[in-house]
């Protein structure tokens, strides 16, 4: 039985989230709605989830010294990572301590902050359907990789980033080389190792949105959500629906698929199933055939559609899942979302039209509150709900364009 605390109290429930984005920001509400004290720890002051948490606190989450500091001094009872950039060898060492429980495992961080960890996971050790990939250090290397087997079209990512940063589709020699500086410049942890993929020709894209929770037995049980499809321009999702009509085959071996690779993050340190919480893991579609992308241990960007389309949106299932709650995935209304960009580059902005995006019927927005906008940035998202999931789509863009993000 899950007993939870007082916030600022002396029995209170302590969670501490490393990254506080608009992601965070969700699961910290969540939280909040339960009676959780919450710590927001980000890389700079003013984070979207900062501006929400009981406590904010600003490190460097990739300096081991900094982060081990801080959770020693705040002595949360769950550590939810909620970014690629941090020093996961340090949690996995505060974790075998008993210092701290990192969620879902120190491990599962450690291995899906780099995309070679868990590639190698999915192909090499459980032996799923994956596109052809090869991992490189240099210029030199990606071209012999192309050349070897690889082929155009290819895509490149650096093995450290997260939305679609640094990452690039390769249609011919000429694009090599801008490829591999795109990549070192948008790595999460600095210049370093690609992965590149063979091009699969896929129908489709979709996140199968994943939850390991306890049963009323204490079981961990797996719960999938109603596939989300969605858009992506340069590795970056612009929108996205849910449900996504998919053949019972495809949706079988995907939610197969999913479960392997969560199974096997799910396990802890004593080598029980132990690992709570909701995972997004990416797959490719085409017929009845079904691909491993890649999987985050969290409320995946995509699944902010859930805000408007579940009983339990994505962040409250987090939530729940890591606190030892009940979850529930039923669908409350097909619908989709739309992305909000900043639009300009500028310290602080207002935004105009907030009115007319609201009148539209069947819409909400969520404002992130990022206290700088650039122009590719994600500052906001518009989600509408429709019995046909077609107008939803068209109806969450019309509202995300009337969202005009301008300097103060």
């Amino acid at each position: 039985m899950t007993t939870l605390g007082t916030p600022l109290s002396a029995h209170a429930t302590k969670v501490m989230l490393l990254g506080s984005g608009e992601l965070g920001k969700e699961v910290l509400i969540a939280l909040q709605r339960l009676g959780v004290e919450t710590i927001a720890v980000d890389r700079y002051d003013n984070a979207p989830g900062q501006q929400v948490a009981h406590h904010a606190r600003t490190i460097t989450m990739s300096d081991p010294a900094q982060l081990k500091a801080l959770i020693e001094a705040e002595r949360p009872h769950l550590v939810v990572p909620e970014i690629e950039a941090i020093a996961t060898p340090m949690l996995q060492a505060l974790e075998a301590a008993g210092t701290v429980r990192v969620i879902p495992t120190a491990r599962a961080a450690r291995l899906t902050m780099d995309r070679e960890g868990i590639r190698r996971l999915a192909a090499e050790t459980l032996g799923l359907p994956t596109s052809p990939y090869r991992f490189c250090d240099s210029l030199a290397e990606l071209q012999a990789a192309i050349d070897a087997g690889i082929g155009y079209p290819c895509i490149v990512k650096p093995v450290m980033s997260s939305s679609g940063k640094g990452q690039s589709k390769i249609d011919g020699p000429a694009d090599v080389q801008k490829a591999w500086d795109y990549a070192m410049a948008g790595g999460r942890v600095g210049p370093g190792r690609v992965i590149v993929e063979g091009f699969i020709d896929f129908d489709y894209e979709i996140t199968q949105l994943t939850v390991r929770a306890l049963s009323a037995g204490g079981q961990v049980e797996t719960h999938f959500c109603d596939p989300i499809g969605h858009v992506q321009v340069s590795g970056d999702y612009v929108e996205s629906w849910q449900p996504h009509p998919m053949t019972p085959a495809a949706l079988q071996k995907s939610r197969d698929i999913a479960k392997a690779v969560t199974d096997n993050l799910g396990v802890g340190l004593d080598g029980q199933p132990s690992g709570l919480g909701l995972f997004g893991v990416e797959l490719f579609v085409k017929g009845d055939q079904v691909w491993f992308s890649e999987v985050s241990p969290r409320p995946h960007d995509t699944g902010m559609v859930t805000m408007i389309t579940q009983w339990q949106n994505e962040f409250e299932l987090h939530a729940r899942a890591i606190l030892g709650l009940p979850v529930s995935t039923a669908l409350k209304s097909p619908g989709a979302s739309a992305v909000i960009y900043g639009g300009v580059d500028a310290h602080g902005v207002v935004f105009d039209g907030v009115e007319e995006a609201l009148r539209i019927p069947n819409t909400e927005l969520r404002l992130f509150g990022k206290p700088e906008s650039f122009v590719k940035r994600r500052m906001g998202v518009a989600l509408a709900f429709d019995a046909d999931v077609e107008k939803a789509r068209v109806t969450a863009k019309l509202a995300a364009g009337k969202v005009r993000p301008r300097e103060a």
